[in-house]
């Protein structure tokens, strides 16, 4: 049985950046375009009226939008998202592993792996998107901006989804590496740690709560010297921030973590402190070829960190 392949967009990707598309609600707009002023106050009526006219609005069936045009509801529209004065993030990616099916890439800190909020081209799928020429590249997985290591990707619709099922699936293993505060003689892990995860009363934040454990982390101390130490850290289960809580709950946070355990203010990321987090290795055989698969970051962390 032959898959069908998608359906081509309306734009193409341009410079990294796929199409966003939105869709058109029942409502009294006049024009298309009055809708989407007012859908995105963020982007002014002159850049709206400016895209218009540059034919880089298009509705699903390919025809441009005019400024003019009347409303029509429903309706999907296709436009470039742009962010002006968009922070430069002075660190780059390393490709570790790239074949047809599948691209492992080392990541810096500070760079999230998808466009969101005040960060597009500084992202890194747009950013492999770019400098790769791979306009149907898609993360399997996510790591926190804040973290650096490994992050794969798929490179085939076709097969995409045959990779994605070994998350959920916990056909993975991952592993990562944390500097974290150290007594000699005093501190000490136990070798796995346990704790309900719930969301805190900051978006940004979880926090442990009484009850039965829905998080687990296998923990193993690797060295340690002058006051710090490095663990290794594989987590069983896939919390939102669950290593960055369990180590803050066994008293010992990760160095220069801007959330736990203060909550730092936004637009404060220091370049010379990232976050001493990294996501080291991952080994699974591969559900395509049915090999045994492992890659390493290159990076390392330190035991006299910044």
């Amino acid at each position: 049985m032959t898959r069908r392949r998608p359906p081509q967009l309306p734009l193409p990707t341009r410079d990294g950046v796929g199409p966003s598309c939105v869709g058109l609600p029942h409502g009294p707009w006049p024009t298309i375009a009055e809708f989407l002023i007012e859908r995105f106050p963020a982007i002014t009526r002159e850049a709206w009226l400016e895209r218009i006219a540059a034919n880089d609005v298009i509705d699903e069936h390919h025809v441009p939008v005019t400024a003019q045009r009347r409303y029509q509801s429903p309706l999907r529209v296709y436009y470039y998202r742009s962010l002006d004065n968009e922070v430069h993030i002075p660190f780059e990616e390393q490709v570790v592993f790239q074949d047809d099916q599948l691209l492992v890439v080392d990541k810096p800190p500070f760079v999230p792996v998808t466009p969101t909020g005040k960060y597009l081209q500084e992202s890194l799928l747009v950013r492999l998107k770019r400098k790769l020429k791979i306009d149907d590249l898609v993360p399997l997985h996510r790591i926190d901006r804040s973290t650096s290591g490994l992050v794969l990707f798929s490179v085939r619709q076709e097969t995409r989804g045959a990779y994605q099922a070994m998350f959920p699936e916990r056909r993975i293993d991952k592993h990562y590496e944390a500097v974290v505060p150290w007594q000699e003689g005093v501190s000490s892990v136990p070798a796995t740690y346990r704790s309900r995860l719930v969301d805190d009363d900051h978006f940004m934040r979880v926090r442990e709560a009484p009850g039965e454990p829905n998080s687990e982390t296998h923990i193993e101390l690797l060295a340690s010297r002058d006051g710090h130490a490095v663990l290794k850290l594989s987590p069983v289960t896939g919390r939102k921030h669950q290593l960055r809580v369990h180590c803050l709950a066994l008293g010992m946070p990760i160095v220069n973590d801007p959330i736990y355990p203060v909550l730092l203010p936004e637009n404060t990321d220091d370049f010379d402190k990232p976050l001493q987090l990294l996501a080291k290795s991952v080994a699974f055989t591969d559900p395509v070829t049915g090999e045994p698969r492992r890659f390493s970051s290159p990076r390392n962390l330190s035991l006299a960190p910044r």
